[in-house]
């Protein structure tokens, strides 16, 4: 469905965008993660028409976005961080708006009331967009991206602005579109990602860091397995120092203990090397009992910092 081969684009003497290659499948909804100044809304914007690209190509359900615009931007629907509104407009006259500008064939007035009710704006179609709070007209961004109902839905932090409930609400739609959509979803809060994306794509300093199915990807310790440990012994540096010292550990962090007279840690490992039998035998040699080891879970966030900003950053 979409389509990214060699994309780059310089700005001067910066690259903002560096040989970028990636696909995204039909039905198939992206986590398109990276930190600020990254490249993620220069690609954006490459991808949907509004800026060119020094080289490479980029193709939307077999279209060319440089070649074949019109055609390309017929299948893409696209909500910018800051969404582009008429603010004295009233929902329904510019979605009637925005659907006259896309061209789009379907019966107007059903088509428009499904958005509504898809995007959770229903009751307010009849008010001003400016007397709007700033979650209803991120709804609203959200509903004009869905006019023309087109094959590709791209989304920049679609969900600013937005309450629990209503980040919860707008979950489950994205997720609900990636049904019979191709989303792409650019988003800070990484446990959005994680709830709704099938696949991940990392961009660090215009390039790809990491591209991954979301499970393989948090399931793929980035060279490490963590443990959480506690050990009976009161004197927290001392439970470091001999968890420093057992074969395969790399690095140990104290943590907050939850008992007293226990010292507890985390440490990562080298997962070549099981150290359970290294670190049972080392504290068996200095009298201190293991009271729990357990196994911790990278989360999302640990992953995306090792790589743009730890050892995996380039």
């Amino acid at each position: 469905m979409i389509e990214i081969k060699s994309l780059t684009k310089v700005f001067g003497d910066k690259v903002a965008v560096d040989n970028l290659t990636f696909t995204v499948e039909d039905g198939e909804i992206m986590g398109f993660l990276g930190p600020n100044g990254a490249g993620k809304s220069t690609t954006m914007n490459i991808l949907t028409g509004y800026l060119s690209a020094t080289s490479g190509t980029a193709v939307i359900n077999g279209a060319d976005i440089f070649e074949e615009p019109n055609r390309a931007k017929k299948n893409i629907g696209f909500l910018p961080e800051q969404p582009p509104l008429y603010q004295d407009m009233t929902v329904m006259e510019y979605l009637k708006f925005v659907y006259s500008l896309k061209g789009a064939v379907q019966p107007r007035r059903e088509h428009l009331d499904e958005i509504c009710r898809m995007a959770g704006i229903d009751h307010v179609k009849h008010r001003v967009i400016k007397n709007l709070s700033k979650g209803y007209r991120q709804r609203v961004g959200i509903a004009q991206a869905l006019v023309g109902d087109p094959k590709v839905l791209i989304f920049d932090e679609p969900t600013v602005g937005l309450d629990p409930n209503q980040i919860i609400e707008i979950r489950t739609l994205i997720k609900n579109l990636g049904k019979k959509h191709t989303v792409i979803l650019s988003t800070h809060i990484l446990s959005e990602v994680q709830a709704v994306c099938d696949r991940i794509v990392i961009i660090n300093k215009g390039k790809i860091v990491a591209d991954s199915p979301t499970a393989q990807l948090l399931s793929n310790t980035a060279g490490t397995v963590k443990y959480r440990a506690k050990l009976a012994c009161r004197d927290v540096s001392t439970a470091t120092r001999l968890v420093s010292s057992v074969d395969g550990v790399k690095a140990v962090t104290p943590a907050q203990a939850t008992e007293e007279g226990i010292s507890e840690v985390i440490f990562d490992t080298d997962p070549s090397i099981d150290v359970r039998h290294g670190l049972f035998n080392v504290l068996a040699e200095k009298g201190v009992a293991l009271m729990g080891l357990e196994n911790v879970s990278l989360t999302l966030e640990d992953i995306f910092t090792s790589l743009t900003v730890g050892k995996g950053a380039k």
